[in-house]
């Protein structure tokens, strides 16, 4: 049963803030609840977020603990190469929140929070979406270190759930900044009639 109760947290996690998210973009209800200020609704749903990863990630170790272990994942090799995906997914995820800060990490775009331009280093250098992948990688990392299968079953599925994810917002947020340029391109049009 834990191991079901983690799939569902894991899609839950997902549609949890997708949902307020999009009906923040288009209602602007987060910014409406918090008297028009955008930054601290949009700190209400970092926190959010943040604090449900925390419960996923508390019922992934219960949901792996309860699990059978494997023999050809207790090896060496693999305790070795856990802790270099433990390692590397925490680098892309711990990095890419310093790149983007809070609002950029936490969906600050769908409140009208906009970064300057596309981050394009480390680790958005290596991948367009480091907090998902680095995120599967710790997942990964963890099945291994305990030695579960089921935990490689479920790192499949959060891939999935976050593919699944990137396919949304990627677009979405790519017209929100092309919405961004156009007004601007359109106000720097217009500044230039009037003189």
């Amino acid at each position: 049963m834990p191991l079901v109760a983690q799939g569902v947290a894991d899609l839950f996690n997902f549609v949890d803030y997708s949902k307020p998210s999009l009906a923040q973009h288009r209602t602007k209800f987060l910014t409406g609840a918090f008297g028009g200020n955008a930054q601290v609704a949009c700190y209400f749903l970092a926190a959010t977020i943040f604090g449900l990863g925390l419960v996923r990630d508390f019922l992934y170790e219960r949901a792996l603990r309860d699990q059978p272990s494997h023999p050809l994942l207790e090896g060496t090799n693999v305790k070795y190469a856990a802790y270099a995906l433990l390692a590397l997914g925490n680098t892309f995820v711990i990095t890419s929140t310093l790149r983007l800060g809070i609002t950029g990490t936490f969906l600050g775009d769908y409140f009208g929070i906009l970064m300057d331009g596309i981050v394009t280093g480390f680790p958005f250098n290596v991948t367009s979406a480091p907090m998902y992948y680095g995120s599967t990688m710790s997942f990964l990392g963890t099945a291994l270190l305990y030695g579960k299968p089921a935990g490689l079953l479920l790192t499949a599925w959060v891939l999935f759930v976050y593919i699944v994810a990137i396919q949304f917002e990627n677009p979405f947020t790519a017209e929100i900044y092309a919405k961004r340029d156009r007004e601007r391109a359109k106000a720097a049009g217009t500044g230039k009639k009037e003189l």
